[in-house]
């Protein structure tokens, strides 16, 4: 094949570029192109959503617009859209929609839109978000607290209750003497008064079960409601607990001997039920120790009916566990305490120096009334 030469003016002139290849039919396809469309906006969609969720997550976690301590109080029964109203209302989430829709979109991420409770809760200074939640979900609730002191028959307990500012509700089932276990109860805002009255009930069973099951052998109570009459009336001779052992042995000793318990604090009760300590009676009168009393434990053989107070869990034990001691007696020692005695001779010559110290006591008083009165 012959070669024809190129004039010098085609020898430099370059050759013209191959046009662009034939586009591909699957390229033109409308299908193609609008999954490539779904294709790119899922990626950007994903993006998007990752960029929320990371500046979300950021300002869910930063602290939060409250300037010092604050408590509030969530309502039961709130809901999310209630409790998010009241967080902004107390400034502990910034009044914004923006912040309101973050709160809720945050608590509902981590599934905790119904685990909220209510209750009373304390939120730090710059508190966050998630933190506000957490709370809220692990109930981290401000606990309130009622004592009841040892001793207490049911009437002075069911006041202290119904006296109780925090507490809530009515009281309707009055247990009986006895039955409640004298004890510090903590509790959160909106407890009811009930409901601290059957944890007292649960309390005291549960730990009567549990020394009734400890108990010595031969002792002369038979039933567990026995042993807790018997320790409310250890409970009432004595305030020291290191006594109480010994106290109760005092009494093992005379029921065991058929001997009378003669203790004061039943003359008391048997006169004025429950109410007989809401009111300073100590003194009891020569009238009232005649006077015909099914609680009165000179005039009855064994145990009274019933409990004259609620006992705790020392008089309980001292009950369950009494000192071993021949001790038939005992009478204060004017110190706080008692000193005991086995014979009637010895626990009468004690009530001689009980006497002298009263006597000395009460002229004590009266200079001192007198030394009061001359100054004036």
């Amino acid at each position: 094949m012959r070669i024809k030469p190129k004039s010098p003016r085609e020898a430099i002139q370059p050759e013209p570029a191959p046009g662009p290849p034939p586009r591909s039919r699957h390229v033109r396809n409308p299908i193609v192109i609008l999954i490539n469309m779904v294709i790119s906006l899922a990626v950007f969609a994903l993006i998007g959503a990752g960029a929320a969720l990371y500046f979300g997550k950021s300002a869910f976690e930063e602290a939060g617009p409250l300037k010092e301590d604050s408590t509030v109080i969530i309502s039961s029964g709130s809901g999310l859209s209630g409790i998010t109203a009241r967080l902004k209302a107390q400034n502990v989430i910034e009044d914004t929609l923006i912040d309101e829709l973050l709160f809720n979109a945050g608590v509902r991420f981590y599934k905790n839109a119904t685990k909220l409770k209510a209750g009373e809760y304390a939120f730090k200074a710059g508190v966050s978000m998630k933190e506000v939640m957490t709370d809220l979900v692990e109930g981290n609730a401000v606990t309130h607290a009622v004592t009841v002191p040892e001793g207490w028959t049911t009437a002075q307990i069911i006041r202290r209750i119904q006296e109780n500012p925090v507490l809530v509700g009515d009281i309707t089932d009055i247990p009986p003497e006895g039955a409640l276990l004298p004890e510090t109860y903590a509790f959160t805002r909106g407890t009811t008064r009930q409901q601290i009255v059957e944890q007292m009930k649960a309390a005291q069973s549960k730990l009567l079960a549990d020394i009734w099951a400890r108990r010595s052998e031969g002792l002369p109570v038979e039933t567990p409601e026995e042993l807790v009459i018997l320790a409310s009336i250890v409970e009432k001779e004595t305030a020291k607990a290191d006594e109480r052992p010994r106290v109760a042995g005092v009494f093992v000793n005379r029921l065991n001997r058929s001997m009378r318990l003669q203790s004061d604090p039943t003359i008391l009760y048997g006169l004025h039920g429950g109410e007989a300590w809401l009111e300073d009676r100590s003194a009891i009168k020569q009238s009232e120790l005649r006077k015909e009393n099914a609680y009165n434990t000179y005039q009855i053989d064994g145990l009274p009916p019933g409990p004259i107070g609620n006992p705790g869990r020392a008089a309980m034990e001292a009950v369950a566990n009494p000192s071993r001691t021949k001790d038939l007696y005992f009478v204060a020692d004017g110190t706080g305490g008692h000193v005991f005695a086995e014979t009637y001779e010895q626990h009468q010559a004690n009530v001689r120096k009980w006497r002298k110290i009263e006597r000395e006591r009460r002229a004590a008083e009266r200079d001192t009334a007198t030394d009061a009165s001359e100054s004036n």
